[in-house]
């Protein structure tokens, strides 16, 4: 086997893990190149998924558990720490592969990749860690970084999430996170029904269900939805139950003027676009600040039959101000540029690599934003603010801050269906990801008043 080593799943695995650790990529979109690159079968690409993910997801815990086995960490090269983390997370969190072979091809990958002295110490390590089981996080003293360690998130994150949510919540929310994501897609609800679209799925032998958060999603449970006739005509696209919630808070009119005002990829504009009509002179104006986004947006809007009432524009949304006058817009969403900490399942990486210092820079854009947006929304007219963080400090304290420069605005309650309304706070919806297994997401829908 030795000299096929490098053709493995789990060599192939070894290899995106050292790229993601480097910083080279995130986890999602590494996966999907290596699944085209190494032409894997479906069985394999699984495999590949839940190796990476599976890693990934619980870095920390992987690291707490084989600390005590290897005496001078420092010395070890980083790749061979990793294949350490990756069996590990094989042995004890996947149960259809033999110990054995877990073992035998750790040590062969070692070899190849090393030498036979690596191979001995990879094997040796692994052995004792078979014979003397894992350490127990229970003997971590410090109650935050005993739970940080246990959903695999870091120290300074775990504390902000126990202050939002408290204890038990956090814990809740991290291990949902080591759960893979749902796919979840809108149903274009002016042409087809839900249950139109599940029994069409059925067909195609794809398992679907109605979401219970969003009336135009389904859940798709079995089956490869990117490949049915559905996806193929235009009336489904792949977007998170949560994204589903924006463009209905934004109350559209068909004969409204919207602005979107950060689009890409265009989920919500062609959402949005769904709800105006082109005979009525409805419109949405979708701004992204690169160029191959703007096209992205076009593809999406020509692919979801909406471009007739799409209208893209390469634009830094921190300049709409100078650019559109006083009072175009009946509506405006604000998607924000954010942390993403909502998407820790889908990115699990995310949760490593963001730091408290990015979220004070990123309210200083998200600010700056609706700063610009501001003056382009008429009266009575509707602005939505929405992210896909969790945090305060990127929501509802760029919200608070918002209100108190601009007293011509008042917060007003999101319109969402009563299941949700557990997750309303001021008005505000902010939903956490192990709450419905969605993204986590905030939304917030400011109205301008008529000033006297």
């Amino acid at each position: 086997m030795s000299h096929d080593a490098k053709k493995t799943v789990r060599f192939a695995a070894l290899q995106a893990l050292e790229r993601i650790q480097k910083g080279g990529a995130y986890s999602n979109l590494l996966l999907n190149e290596e699944i085209k690159k190494g032409q894997l079968s479906a069985k394999d690409s699984r495999l590949l998924t839940e190796l990476v993910y599976g890693t990934v997801s619980r870095q920390l815990l992987l690291e707490f558990y084989l600390k005590p086995f290897i005496a001078n960490a420092k010395k070890i090269d980083a790749w061979v720490k990793l294949l350490l983390e990756l069996s590990i997370y094989q042995l004890y969190f996947l149960d259809r592969i033999p110990d054995h072979a877990i073992l035998n091809e750790a040590v062969d990958i070692a070899k190849v990749r090393g030498n036979v002295g690596i191979g001995k110490f990879v094997n040796g390590v692994l052995r004792n860690i078979k014979r003397q089981g894992l350490p127990d996080t229970a003997t971590i003293d410090d109650p935050i970084e005993r739970l940080a360690t246990q959903i695999s998130m870091p120290q300074w994150l775990t504390k902000r999430l126990v202050e939002e949510i408290g204890m038990e919540q956090t814990k809740q929310l991290g291990i949902s996170l080591f759960s893979p994501s749902q796919v979840s897609l809108r149903v274009d609800t002016r042409k087809i029904t839900r249950k139109q679209a599940i029994e069409s799925l059925a067909q195609e032998g794809i398992e679907a269900i109605e979401s219970a958060i969003s009336e135009y999603g389904i859940i798709a449970k079995k089956g490869f939805v990117a490949k049915s006739q559905l996806f193929n005509d235009g009336l489904l696209t792949i977007q998170d139950e949560s994204s589903m919630l924006v463009a209905p808070a934004l109350q559209i009119e068909n004969k409204h003027q919207v602005l979107d005002a950060c689009a890409a990829p265009g989920g919500k504009t062609t959402h949005i676009a769904s709800f105006l009509a082109a005979q009525e002179n409805g419109q949405v104006t979708a701004l992204d600040i690169h160029k191959q986004k703007v096209r992205l947006i076009e593809e999406n809007a020509i692919r979801m039959h909406v471009e007739d009432v799409v209208k893209t524009k390469e634009l830094d949304a921190r300049k709409v101000s100078n650019t559109f006058a006083q009072s175009s817009f009946d509506r405006i969403l604000v998607d924000a540029p954010c942390s993403g900490l909502g998407l820790m399942r889908r990115k699990p990486d995310i949760k490593y690599v963001k730091k408290p210092e990015d979220l004070q820079s990123l309210r200083t854009i998200q600010l700056e934003i609706l700063e610009s947006v501001a003056p382009s929304l008429k009266t009575s007219g509707i602005l939505v603010y929405s992210t896909c963080t969790i945090l305060p400090e990127e929501n509802q304290e760029v919200v608070k801050r918002f209100l108190q420069k601009h007293p011509e605005f008042e917060l007003m309650e999101v319109t969402v269906n009563e299941k949700l309304n557990a997750s309303l706070k001021e008005k505000m919806l902010t939903i956490f990801p192990h709450q419905y297994y969605t993204d986590g997401f905030f939304i917030s829908c400011l109205r301008k008043k008529t000033m006297r």
